[in-house]
């Protein structure tokens, strides 16, 4: 076989580049940064230890999905009665809005720096233009949709990495920052975060449904082993740049913020940033965070969609679900609570569904009577078990540690 045969075609690339953009969500840029400009380095081992684990997680998702022909929810529904599917479908209905809350709230306070407009407007603003993303993919295809996705995740790239340019990270600390340690409850409840914004419940959901035709509609005579081997390229390559997008702004936040005032809202760094950093790398800095909470809030109502006709076989109309999880977000903000807090919370809403969404996959991709010869490997399986005890263990340390003080 020659050795261009063996390499995926790059038509076969895409969905996981659709999931990777909710892990460079506004939720990331305040937990990435708050960690980094509380603790310096003393999280960077979480990010790196994060975007491993999405990325065995997130290849199950889509291997589910392209073998089965079904989605992770779709497989859920089928198999919980009535009751304790409606009670599945609550919690991850509560992800979801925890999601757009992080997501839309971000792109909210992106326009308020950008062109000074109240927060519940460009609230407002941010979901009508991710309904104008979503059209592109029901008008176009998905591979249309990919095409728009990859274009905001090169944008998000230039404004989140412009700071390491400027100035660059010492090589000792940042080196001491991958061996796991904490510095107290806050950073437990960081860590939580960052786990939970990067290994996303609802992407899990979805990636699954974004491979359940490719043996068809683009599967183009490929084998399923060949459609696979493209997956892995698919997820290591996303996964490998959102993780830099995340390991990024916690190091810009480390070495250029560290230790100064007024760091714990989004707000307040974009003008440290402006102090420390410059105009322009402030600049390129809020129109990242909007084009970041653009494209994350569409993949996150195109997540929210899917679980529900998955789980309830219902599928309600775009603007009918935008309208319903855009309303905890504009609570939030008319409450006037404090938007780069509530992002921080909602990432830890995220990791405590993790569980919901990661043992059902492991469990269904590990069964040989489903997946048949592409059943998980007995490593695949054992690294997967790995990350779903690693996120329960820090989710009740987060707890304990919260409870008892």
């Amino acid at each position: 076989m020659l050795v261009r045969d063996r390499l995926p075609r790059l038509g076969l690339l895409g969905p996981a580049f659709i999931a990777a953009v909710a892990y460079v969500d506004p939720g990331n840029v305040a937990t990435n940064v708050t960690a980094g400009s509380t603790f310096g380095y003393t999280l960077v081992w979480v990010v790196v230890m994060a975007n491993i684990m999405a990325v065995v997680v997130q290849y199950l998702s889509a291997k589910l999905g392209m073998v089965t022909g079904q989605s992770l929810a779709e497989h859920m529904g089928e198999r919980l009665p009535r009751g304790p599917r409606i009670a599945y479908w609550l919690q991850a209905e509560g992800i979801a809005v925890a999601t757009d809350l992080a997501e839309v709230v971000g792109g909210a306070i992106a326009l308020k720096l950008l062109f000074d407009l109240p927060l519940v407007v460009g609230a407002i603003i941010t979901a009508a233009v991710a309904m104008v993303i979503l059209r592109v993919g029901d008008m176009r295809g998905q591979s249309a949709l990919e095409r728009v996705i990859m274009g905001f995740l090169l944008l998000i790239a230039v404004g989140f990495m412009a700071g390491l340019f400027i100035d660059p990270p010492s090589a000792g600390p940042l080196a001491e920052g991958l061996i796991p340690q904490f510095e107290g409850s806050e950073s437990v409840l960081l860590a939580s975060g960052i786990i939970g914004a990067t290994v996303m419940p609802h992407v899990i959901y979805l990636h699954s449904s974004l491979t359940t035709s490719r043996l068809g509609s683009r599967g183009d005579g490929h084998s399923v082993r060949q459609l696979l081997r493209a997956t892995r390229t698919d997820v290591v390559l996303a996964l490998l740049l959102a993780g830099m997008l995340n390991l990024s702004l916690l190091v810009v936040a480390a070495t250029s913020l560290e230790g100064l005032d007024d760091t714990d809202t989004l707000e307040g760094v974009h003008r440290v940033v402006t102090s420390e950093l410059g105009a322009g790398v402030a600049l390129l800095f809020a129109v990242a965070l909007l084009g970041s909470g653009l494209a994350s809030t569409s993949v996150g109502s195109a997540a929210g969609a899917e679980v529900m006709h998955g789980l309830l076989g219902v599928r309600l109309p775009v603007l009918v679900r935008r309208v319903v999880t855009l309303i905890p977000a504009l609570v939030v903000l008319v409450l006037g609570a404090e938007p780069s807090r509530a992002l921080v919370v909602s990432q830890v809403v995220l990791s405590i569904g993790i569980p919901f969404a990661l043992v059902p996959l492991v469990l269904l991709t590990s069964r040989r009577d489903l997946m048949g010869e592409y059943v998980n490997a007995r490593g695949t399986t054992v690294a997967a078990w790995v990350v779903a005890a690693i996120v329960i263990a820090l989710n009740a340390s987060l707890l304990w540690l919260t409870f008892t003080g």
